[in-house]
């Protein structure tokens, strides 16, 4: 499996491309393997094959375009679509809820579901959604996760190239296993600290 991926995540200049397209695919409709083709892509750089720069420029740019692309479509037709569908006193008293929460720790929340697949489509829509402010709040944070996703998975597959050349299974459990410990320190970061402001 492996290999077939290091030739289609090839030292080709359309590389780069191709890495930017599935990560931003990846945040809009979670069935893209954007941390597989980042961390391929990756052990391809340390072998010579790739610059690493441009790898993690492409994954942060995908990954940036793509939770806009995800914000955008919250905001317009998802927004209407879950006014509609929410008007019932509990479902109000839910999305006050969820609007609270962004409002108080919305960059913490974009930031650790970045590293959760499914997670930071999710977070992404509902931002969107609930009209979190996007030039002040959702961008800064949003690029922030992107960019710090996109060196935590080129890191992983270029630290690690030679050790991955024969699984791929290895680094998939490793970002997986971070993406937990991130989503528990994020949740009690975001507990301990910033709910202290209520």
């Amino acid at each position: 499996m492996f290999n077939s991926l290091l030739n289609a995540v090839s030292g080709s200049p359309w590389t780069y491309v191709l890495i930017l397209g599935v990560c931003a695919g990846d945040a809009v409709l979670p069935l893209f393997p954007s941390e597989t083709v980042v961390i391929a892509a990756a052990v391809l750089a340390s072998r010579g094959r790739l610059d690493l720069a441009l790898v993690i420029v492409a994954a942060a740019v995908g990954a940036l375009l793509g939770d806009n692309c995800a914000y955008a479509l919250g905001r317009s037709g998802l927004r209407r679509a879950a006014d509609r569908l929410l008007r019932s006193e509990r479902n109000q008293q839910r999305l006050d809820w969820a609007r609270a929460q962004l409002r108080h720790s919305g960059a913490w929340i974009i930031i650790v579901a970045r590293f959760i697949p499914g997670g930071r489509t999710a977070t992404t829509y509902i931002s969107g959604t609930l009209d979190m402010p996007w030039k002040r709040r959702f961008l800064p944070a949003d690029a922030t996760a992107a960019i710090l996703w996109s060196l935590y998975s080129a890191g992983l597959g270029y630290f690690g190239g030679s050790a991955f050349e024969h699984n791929l299974w290895i680094p998939l459990l490793i970002a997986t296993g971070t993406s937990l410990v991130v989503a528990v320190l994020g949740e009690l970061i975001r507990r301990k600290f910033l709910n202290r402001r209520d």
